[in-house]
């Protein structure tokens, strides 16, 4: 945990870990709690129909030794890859409780997948259980003859032919169960990346992540916790933001989460639950926060009382932060990392200056660095690949099942984020692109994330993403995806003064030379934009 600091260098400095070797998620988070504080309240859910629901760390114990019980009668024990197909709310939760007092491994999956992307990501992890809701189980009826390794269906929201109904063998089962006594490196979960560069690879994390993740925690949420904290994400659980950034951190520190998904965001929705439960926390994906600026009078109109917004997985840009300055009233504190190892840079208005535009500096406890493809670090200034230095507890033991792919991410002790960036000489970090995402044109190399932001600020232009496509003469010129604001119409008009705006704005060889507009962009489920998707629907020319 961090310790209250004046100034960034004097925490970096006094950091250190203190790692237990013998760690269990599930007991640190909710056993400990129900033991030393029994009716310490955990969740506020809100259901589909707004009925809200109180659950303490004690109820969350009795209940989630309950489903242990019932899925070690059913055979499965430490190891067993255990699959959860749900939305925010207690039984995801419960699965997650249930699965690390297990011993077993916890493989999160989204909702918004559909049976393809179910298949590939359970085969791949020779799932033996599944927890899931009816809406689920339709998805995986389509597929489940070519899941060989799928033995056990649990259905959290009643029957279901070839499932088991989970609150009545619940019922059944005993309340007490003796966790699996666990080494902080053995596996807990398998997190798919979102396969922005291929097809998705499930990282392995051992119990340990989530110590890891505890400093990047409570450096962008102001030393985080606080009397009267109040979590929440739109974020889903399935992924590492929603997990590893908010649910299982806050619970480490015994403080309570709001558990509320929309079935679509709704950003003044999410203003009304914001004000209406008294959320204090909130990490919101830029592609969200970007969303809610369409909000209009939000601090007139709601009673929202933020002590402390985080926001990462894109870029934000300058204008996006002084709205949010404006709407909420504080600075959004930006961090970085990914599914590998997460949260190893980070903002902290409180502490030091917000750089407009930069990730953060290393969060205390991570050695993060611009190296070069031979392994070296750059000089401030210097374009190059992020890095972090193992080891770290907060990564990856390595990719399930794929050990070459686990040795193409390192050179070296250093593990390669495949993100382009550069480092100013106070240590601040500032990303460019992925990999595969810069764009080479006339001989500059552009990152869409600055383009982006600059179109953004156009006020026809809601959402933008930008690619590079082939161009004889420059190698590639620039292409824009714009979602447009209500009210304006894609026309050659606005094409033209969109073009103007970024020339005069940005640089002139960084306009789009080539405008599209589109009623939405690809996302992944976590909410970046799929630019390999837009290529891939960008034809090259004749």
């Amino acid at each position: 945990m961090l310790t209250q600091a004046d100034d960034y260098r004097s925490l970096r400095k006094t950091f250190s870990w203190d790692l237990p070797a013998r760690y269990n998620i599930a007991v640190d988070v909710c056993d400990k709690w129900a033991t030393s504080d029994p009716s310490r309240l955990a969740l506020l859910h809100i259901d589909s129909k707004g009925v809200l629901e109180h659950w303490t760390f004690q109820m969350l114990a009795r209940s989630s030794n309950r489903l242990a019980n019932l899925l070690s009668d059913q055979g499965i024990g430490q190891g067993d890859r255990i699959g959860i197909l749900l939305p925010q709310g207690p039984a995801t939760a419960l699965a997650h409780l249930a699965t690390y007092k297990l011993g077993a491994i916890a493989v999160p999956l989204f909702c918004l997948f559909g049976p393809d992307a179910l298949a590939y990501r359970l085969g791949n992890a020779g799932a033996r259980a599944l927890i899931t809701d009816q809406s689920g189980l339709e998805k995986i009826d389509h597929v489940r003859a070519h899941l060989t390794s799928l033995e056990l269906i649990l259905s959290c929201d009643g029957p279901a032919s070839g499932a088991i109904d989970m609150a009545q063998g619940m019922q059944s089962a005993r309340d007490l169960f003796h966790p699996v006594d666990t080494a902080a490196d053995d596996p807990a979960v398998i997190i798919y990346t979102s396969g922005t560069t291929g097809p998705p690879k499930g990282a392995l994390h051992a119990h340990r992540v989530l110590l890891g993740h505890l400093p990047g925690v409570e450096m962008p949420h102001e030393f985080f916790p606080q009397n009267g904290d109040l979590f929440w994400t739109p974020a889903d659980w399935a992924w590492i933001g929603g997990l590893f950034d908010v649910l299982l951190p806050a619970w480490h520190h015994g403080i309570p989460v709001l558990s509320h998904r929309f079935a679509k965001f709704d950003p003044e929705k999410a203003f009304h639950l914001m004000g209406e439960q008294g959320v204090r926390n909130m990490f919101m994906p830029p592609t969200a926060l970007k969303m809610m600026r369409q909000v209009s009078r939000p601090r007139e109109r709601f009673n929202c009382r933020l002590r402390s917004l985080g926001s990462g997985g894109e870029s934000l840009g300058s204008d996006t932060l002084a709205w949010a300055q404006e709407a909420f009233g504080l600075t959004v504190n930006e961090f970085y990392g990914q599914t590998e190892c997460n949260l190893v840079l980070s903002n902290c208005a409180g502490l030091m200056p917000v750089a407009p535009g930069s990730m953060g500096r290393p969060v205390p406890g991570h050695d993060v660095a611009i190296i070069n493809d031979k392994g070296q670090v750059c000089s401030s200034g210097e374009t190059g690949t992020i890095a972090i230095r193992r080891p770290d507890p907060v990564m990856f033991l390595g990719y399930w099942q794929n050990p070459e792919a686990t040795r193409e991410k390192f050179i070296g002790d250093w593990l390669i984020t495949g993100d382009k960036g550069w480092r100013d000489e106070s240590d601040y970090f500032y990303f460019l692109a992925r990999d595969d995402d810069l764009i080479s044109s006339g001989g500059y190399r552009i990152g869409p994330a600055e383009v982006e932001n600059c179109l953004i600020k156009h006020p026809a232009v809601a959402l933008a993403a930008v690619i590079g496509v082939p161009d004889a003469l420059r190698g590639q010129r620039i292409k824009a995806f714009l979602v447009l604001e209500k009210g304006h119409q894609g026309d050659q008009a606005l094409r033209e003064a969109i073009q103007d705006f970024v020339r005069t704005q940005l640089a002139a060889h960084e306009y789009p030379r080539e405008i599209a507009f589109v009623a939405e962009l690809p996302m992944t489920a976590t909410g970046k934009i799929m630019r390999r998707q837009l290529r891939d629907t960008s034809p090259d020319p004749d």
